[in-house]
């Protein structure tokens, strides 16, 4: 009895260290632990009742659950050469208490002799024991090792992501400073090209001045006298008309004297026009000394607007036309130079006048025939569009519109070119559009674009960053 009760109890208790150690379960381990103490329970009734003629048959039937859980059961196999170790025990003590019971003379014969092979399953017993010993020492110093080698690439795991962290975190520093120079070079570009321009228009400046000092009085000198010589041309023949002479004598002398008138006129139209121009080249490279502030862009353009307007409307009466205004209420004041933009307004105003009162005076009515009606519109919107890929940056958006005699599609490459005009010779100088294509383009680093329909309309987009 005690030889079965100190087996069971053993290897129960190897099965519970080794399940806790190796292979934690909670519901195996709550089934061992009621085993021990069901030993423990059967092992003292035992004790007290005699009944071990009952218990001997439960220790074997014990041991023999035993056995097959361990053989079974793969968390186990490190206590199968333990297992090995008490089998010999476990097998002559179970033959040992049947050959007790037979009533064969000769088993009874041969369970004397069992007694001999206790010695022999001892030894096998202790050979093995120490050799799983070995072993599970053997087993827990790896257990061991692969603790530390967890413990270890859990520690390099924790510090991997850590140096990821800080990787992430100096990336975004490095992309933030990346941009913060990006922008930077950018402003230094812009900067750069504004400074480019204004020394390049500060040197023509220079050169047009003198050119125009040396020019300017000559051409004072043709035009005044001119307009003398037609005052004198005018007085000549009244002092003609007084002379007594025969009629074809006069009209030969007024003849020469109107020819005379007509020549003098010619060269102080043109000498007038060679004045707008070198003023204009004087206008073109003139030299932008304004300072950026900010400035309601609103009323900007609806004062220069006015302003084109009524100069058109002070030259000629019958010039009239509609004007309409869609500003953004919303629209921030910018950063821009008053002065400049208001001459880049002045002179699409002006122009936009201009068309619609040629296509008034022209044969270009309206589909269905309706009567045609002069329209110039300007309209404000500020951009939200976020920048990148396509997108607009953060601005303003100015356009200025009009149904006037629109432009061909051919002109429009050449449209911002120093001299280039659509206008008939002697009603533009062509610097107009260029100076406002220099202003907004280098000076504000901003767009100007157009959008046209011969006989149909002209639209000019102007875009300000904010």
């Amino acid at each position: 009895m005690f030889l079965e009760t100190f087996i069971a109890f053993f290897l129960i208790f190897q099965l519970r260290k080794t399940l806790r150690t190796f292979s934690p379960d909670a519901r195996w381990d709550k089934h061992l632990t009621i085993a021990m103490y069901a030993i423990g329970v059967l092992a003292l009734l035992e004790i007290v009742l005699p009944i071990e003629y009952i218990t001997k048959w439960l220790w074997h039937l014990v041991l023999l659950i035993i056995i097959i859980i361990t053989f079974q059961k793969h968390a186990f196999i490190s206590v199968r050469l333990t297992m090995y170790a008490f089998l010999p025990l476990v097998i002559i003590s179970f033959l040992g208490d049947i050959l007790e019971a037979s009533r064969n003379e000769f088993l009874r014969d041969i369970e004397r002799y069992m007694d001999f092979a206790y010695p022999v399953a001892i030894t096998w017993m202790i050979a093995l024991l120490i050799r799983s010993r070995k072993q599970n020492k053997a087993l827990a110093e790896e257990r061991k090792k692969r603790e530390e080698e967890e413990e270890q690439y859990r520690i390099m795991t924790e510090r991997k992501a850590e140096l990821e962290a800080v990787v992430l975190e100096r990336t975004a520093e490095i992309l933030k400073q990346k941009e913060e120079l990006q922008h930077a070079l950018s402003d230094l570009k812009s900067t750069q090209a504004q400074l480019v321009h204004r020394e390049k228009m500060a040197s023509l400046g220079e050169l047009t001045a003198g050119i125009a000092h040396e020019i300017q009085n000559p051409l004072n000198f043709v035009n005044n006298f001119s307009e003398v010589s037609i005052e004198l041309s005018d007085e000549l023949q009244q002092e003609i008309n007084n002379l007594s002479m025969s009629a074809a004598e006069k009209n030969g002398l007024l003849n020469f004297i109107k020819d005379l008138k007509n020549n003098q006129q010619k060269i102080n139209y043109h000498g007038r026009r060679a004045d707008a121009i070198v003023k204009g080249m004087l206008l073109h490279a003139r030299k932008s000394t304004g300072e950026k502030e900010l400035t309601d862009i609103n009323l900007l353009a609806e004062e220069y607007m006015q302003l084109s307007y009524h100069g058109l409307r002070a030259k000629d009466k019958s010039f009239n036309a509609t004007m309409q205004t869609h500003f953004d209420p919303n629209l921030e004041k910018v950063y821009i130079v008053p002065q400049d933009m208001g001459r880049v307004f002045l002179n699409l105003f002006t122009n936009a006048f201009y068309s619609v009162t040629e296509k008034k005076k022209g044969p270009h009515p309206l589909k269905g025939g309706i009567e045609y009606e002069p329209v110039v519109s300007v309209t404000t919107k500020r951009l939200n569009s976020p920048s990148g890929d396509g997108g607009r940056a953060n601005g303003v958006e100015i356009k200025i519109r009009d149904n006037g005699m629109g432009m061909k599609q051919e002109v429009l490459d050449k449209l911002f070119q120093p001299f280039f005009s659509t206008k008939p010779t002697g009603q533009g100088t062509g610097l107009g559009l260029s100076i406002s294509y220099d202003i907004v383009t280098k000076i504000h680093g901003g767009q100007l674009q157009v959008k046209t329909k011969e006989t149909e309309f002209a639209e000019f987009n102007i875009l300000l960053p904010a």
